[in-house]
């Protein structure tokens, strides 16, 4: 498969080959741990072996001196004359309970603590054995059985028994017999149980900046792929092609320099004009006031009063030129957060009512409903208040505007109505566009960015504003944003 056209095509694709690499020296290293692991148990548990298997060897070399002890103080019973063989013998040994002797016909001969007592003679191969709780010997052609206490065995809590198979079983010098220890493997296995994040590291870590190397290199093999296709393209195109896509990639190109520059201007501009008119607002409030003296003429106040009303009129809509300029070249920066958008409205008509007071519109929020959306409060603040201005400035005095606030499935929506003369079908078309002004008889308008700016900062945060109603029946603005 590999040998064909498709195959070393396969082959020479670095989207293919580099993260396979990877996959393989991954499992290489994981390979390596799962065996490591393995060793380290085995190891583990030899070494535990060993230990028991030493402590068994101990524990049988002490039972094999007590034994020794044992049949010495029998052999010394059974040879000493019958008038000596008193209970004082006890006194030394205190383990030892009884010691009976046999003869060579299995007839009782002798018997240390109760005389009499019918004791069957135990029958072994050889020259000594054990049972439990005692041993027998010969003793020419006596047989010696001494019984004792098995708790004065020090077997360090071992088992004592004739099976001498095993790898834990250690046999008792001199004796037919063999201690065998316990192998902990709960215990020989603690200290290896700690040592496995250890392993999962060298499993995973690899595996991770495996995959981390390979998205970079796969990414990096990626834009050069495409570059090369690029170039390969733009080679097996025609001249009058070629130069084609080069003016319109060189067009493309103007475009957004041009776009940019004049974001950057307008920013540059608004700045440098707004410092000039501060000077000129404070100096004709100075002069309308009378600050140092009377002006001469009352005419001169009047002016100064008409030249800051048109200072203070163009410092804002220079204002709104610098605001939209940021947020179209993306340095309005948008935090978004848990808002709750009745409380946002209810606080933008309260600071809407003195402008409705004064020119004696009703201004209310009607309805409420409380609820959560994920936005920027400053921003859903600054998309309020323009449509709040942009409602007063189209109603007629006496008029109504009021907001309603509702959630639907996925969104919390802010409902914005007015008695006003409404929109035309051609003007809510255009309604949104930077610097579209829709003149009304005796209104003042700004500079025709307010609902720019409202729908630009909604898109951003993902949502979406929609201009409803007809001509001489008022206006409804609506904006979503996404419920929480």
């Amino acid at each position: 498969m590999l040998d064909g056209p498709l195959g070393r095509r396969w082959l020479r694709d670095g989207r293919y080959t580099i993260p396979l690499c990877i996959i393989l020296i991954c499992c290489c290293f994981a390979a390596a741990a799962l065996l490591q692991m393995r060793l380290d148990r085995s190891h583990a548990l030899s070494q535990a072996a060993g230990v028991a298997r030493q402590r068994a060897e101990i524990a049988a070399r002490a039972a094999g001196q007590d034994l020794d002890r044992f049949a010495r103080f029998g052999a010394v019973f059974a040879a000493a004359p019958a008038q000596y063989r008193s209970a004082d013998l006890g006194a030394a040994e205190p383990a030892i309970r009884d010691i009976l002797i046999w003869d060579a016909t299995g007839q009782p001969k002798a018997q240390w603590r109760a005389p009499g007592t019918s004791i069957s003679r135990p029958v072994f191969d050889g020259a000594r054995t054990g049972f439990p709780g005692g041993l027998a010997f010969r003793n020419g052609t006596d047989t010696i059985a001494v019984l004792f206490d098995p708790a004065s065995l020090d077997l360090d809590g071992l088992t004592l028994s004739k099976d001498r198979q095993g790898n834990l079983a250690a046999a008792v010098p001199g004796w037919p017999l063999a201690v065998t220890g316990q192998l902990d493997e709960q215990g020989a296995l603690a200290d290896w149980a700690q040592t496995l994040p250890l392993y999962l590291f060298v499993i995973l870590g690899p595996a991770l900046v495996g995959a981390w190397l390979a998205a970079l290199f796969v990414g990096a093999f990626e834009r050069h792929a495409k570059a090369a296709r690029a170039v390969r393209a733009l080679k097996s195109t025609r001249p009058v092609e070629a130069r084609l896509m080069v003016r319109l990639a060189n067009a493309e190109r103007g475009a957004m320099e041009a776009l940019r520059s004049k974001s950057e201007f307008m920013a540059h501009m608004s700045h440098e004009l707004r410092t000039p008119l501060n000077a000129v607002i404070g100096f004709s409030d100075i002069i309308a006031d009378e600050m140092f003296g009377p002006c001469g003429h009352p005419k001169y106040g009047e002016y100064a009063r008409d030249i800051g009303e048109a200072g203070r009129s163009l410092h804002a809509k220079i204002g709104d030129i610098l605001e939209f300029a940021n947020i179209e070249a993306g340095r309005f920066p948008l935090t978004e957060e848990a808002v709750d958008l009745t409380g946002l409205a209810a606080a933008c008509v309260d600071e809407q009512q003195g402008r409705a007071f004064s020119r004696r519109i009703s201004l209310s929020l009607a309805s409420g409903e409380r609820g959560l959306v994920r936005a920027d409060s400053r921003a859903v603040r600054r998309i309020l208040n323009n449509l709040l201005t942009n409602a007063l400035a189209y109603t007629a005095e006496g008029g109504i505007v009021r907001a309603d606030v509702s959630f639907e499935e996925g969104a919390g929506v802010v409902r914005l109505s007015d008695s006003g003369a409404g929109f035309t079908a051609g003007e809510a078309a255009l309604a949104g566009r930077p610097f579209q002004r829709f003149d009304r008889a005796g209104k003042v308008t700004g500079a025709g960015l307010g609902l720019a700016i409202a729908m630009e900062l909604a898109r951003r945060m993902g949502g979406a504003m929609r201009l409803a109603g007809g001509a001489g029946h008022g206006a409804v603005m609506e904006l979503r944003l996404p419920r929480l």
